[in-house]
């Protein structure tokens, strides 16, 4: 049932990462935030599978990456210029496309850029343009990358996106993740999160003319619950829904998060 795989794909400018689950007909395409600059998704497809295996059925679910070495200042629109030529090698179209945080910035220019690509989309606790928050929540990340603390990003992250009842659950785990998981280089991270805060689609949302699905969090602490409402404004067909109370880690938080994207994505 669930047929898990772990792949790579040789583009021009690299190698990039992807899984691969599920028996669905219909394509999910699933892009994760900017955590995937400390590592790809290389030898997830199993525990993913399991995560997210309410998916399995309906859809066969492609789970990509970014390249695996990305140039410093790489902007979220050349990520998904990756994502759109990773796609037509495995000749996915009319996909329905589910980006959460960082994954939703490149989701965006995917939608704008290759409408070809994305039948539905999904824009998960994200942002269209940086806001106050979103500048000093990775001014933060980007200091402490540069002094090698990990733990203090993995606890940081934790804090600001979980309710008190959750975090409670996570923030055990994260700091055992930062002591034990610390990765060789932070230069990865590093691009990542500077393209989070140069991004800026805004203008151009009003072009996406494929059926979209906002989802945020009215106490979102690192790119804000207006983050969400600002973008379902601007796209034509979008909808917005909004967790009441919940932060950026809803998506794991908030119990129908799944079943409220499959319904969509259907």
């Amino acid at each position: 049932m669930l047929r898990a795989e772990n792949l790579s794909l040789r583009l021009p400018e690299g190698e990039m990462d992807y899984i691969r689950f599920g028996g669905g007909k219909r394509a999910l395409v699933m892009l994760p935030g900017v955590g995937d600059g400390f590592r790809t998704v290389r030898g997830m497809a199993l525990p993913f599978a399991l995560l997210y295996r309410k998916l399995n059925r309906d859809f066969t679910v492609y789970v990509f990456s970014r390249r695996r070495e990305l140039p410093q200042h790489v902007s979220t629109r050349e990520m998904a210029e990756d994502l759109n030529e990773a796609m037509a090698l495995l000749a996915l179209r009319n996909a329905a496309v589910v980006g959460v945080s960082q994954g939703g910035m490149i989701a965006q220019w995917l939608a704008i850029d290759h409408p070809d690509r994305v039948g539905r989309l999904v824009l998960t606790v994200t942002a269209s343009r940086p806001n106050d928050t979103v500048r000093r929540v990775i001014d933060l990340w980007t200091r402490m990358a540069e002094q090698g603390d990990y733990k203090g990003i993995m606890l940081d992250t934790a804090r600001r996106s979980y309710s008190e009842r959750r975090l409670r659950q996570t923030e055990l785990e994260y700091g055992l993740l930062g002591s034990l998981g610390k990765p060789k280089s932070f230069a990865r991270f590093l691009t990542q999160a500077e393209s989070c805060v140069t991004h800026d689609a805004y203008d151009e949302l009003e072009r996406i003319a494929c059926p979209t699905l906002v989802i945020g969090g009215t106490e979102d602490g690192i790119v804000t619950g207006e983050a969400s409402r600002e973008i379902a404004g601007r796209i034509p067909k979008a909808e917005l829904y909004l967790y009441e109370g919940l932060s950026h880690g809803l998506y794991e938080e908030a119990p129908d998060f799944l079943d409220r994207v499959a319904e969509f994505c259907r």
